[in-house]
């Protein structure tokens, strides 16, 4: 990536990298609570579904930006569950917490990123960006780790979110006795390639 980088400031251009789900790890995990939690599913659940890009200016990485869109509808359980588990859990994660039909779309955009660099052609970086999710939008802080090689960027970070903040209610059951947490934990490892 270096050459890219260096080619790049010669020429003083923004270099754009293209996303997409092939290949690429991203994952919510939520955790159960209440009297009876150790009877439920702690879900780890997988987006496959995504694309975006991201416009790096190499002089001057804060000025960089980056827009994500996740098809709400690729959401999937992927722990080791029964098929009926998975088929409820997948149920009531698109019509009672997503609403997938009605908020299709999970969209990521930053303009604000602050950056060092942590090694050759690797950066630590703090993205905030806006994330509209169910119908609400909302700044999102992002930690990242961040490796340019040759033509590919290679993205590793994580963030917590609370559902409440997008006026979505945690699911429950078995009259509330095993319910999920507000917060749930995002991780991702993704690789974009220039173009």
């Amino acid at each position: 990536m270096h050459y890219v980088i260096d080619q790049a400031k010669s020429l003083g251009a923004t270099v754009r990298y293209r996303i997409d789900g092939t290949g690429n790890k991203f994952i919510v995990r939520a955790t159960a609570t209440g009297l009876f939690s150790a009877l439920g599913h702690n879900p780890t659940i997988s987006i496959a579904d995504f694309e975006g890009e991201a416009l790096v200016d190499p002089e001057a990485l804060e000025k960089s930006s980056l827009r994500l869109v996740i098809q709400a509808s690729s959401l999937a359980v992927t722990d080791d569950v029964s098929d009926k588990d998975r088929a409820e859990i997948e149920r009531r994660m698109h019509h009672e917490v997503l609403e997938s039909d009605g908020y299709s779309e999970i969209v990521y955009e930053c303009s604000k990123i602050s950056a060092s660099k942590t090694g050759d052609g690797e950066y630590w970086g703090a993205l905030n960006g806006e994330l509209s999710l169910h119908g609400v939008t909302r700044s999102q802080p992002v930690s990242v780790r961040v490796n340019f090689h040759g033509d590919t960027l290679h993205a590793v970070g994580d963030f917590s979110l609370r559902q409440s903040d997008y006026e979505i209610k945690p699911v429950s059951a078995v009259g509330g006795t095993i319910r999920l947490k507000d917060e749930l934990k995002l991780s991702f490892d993704i690789v974009a390639r220039k173009g």
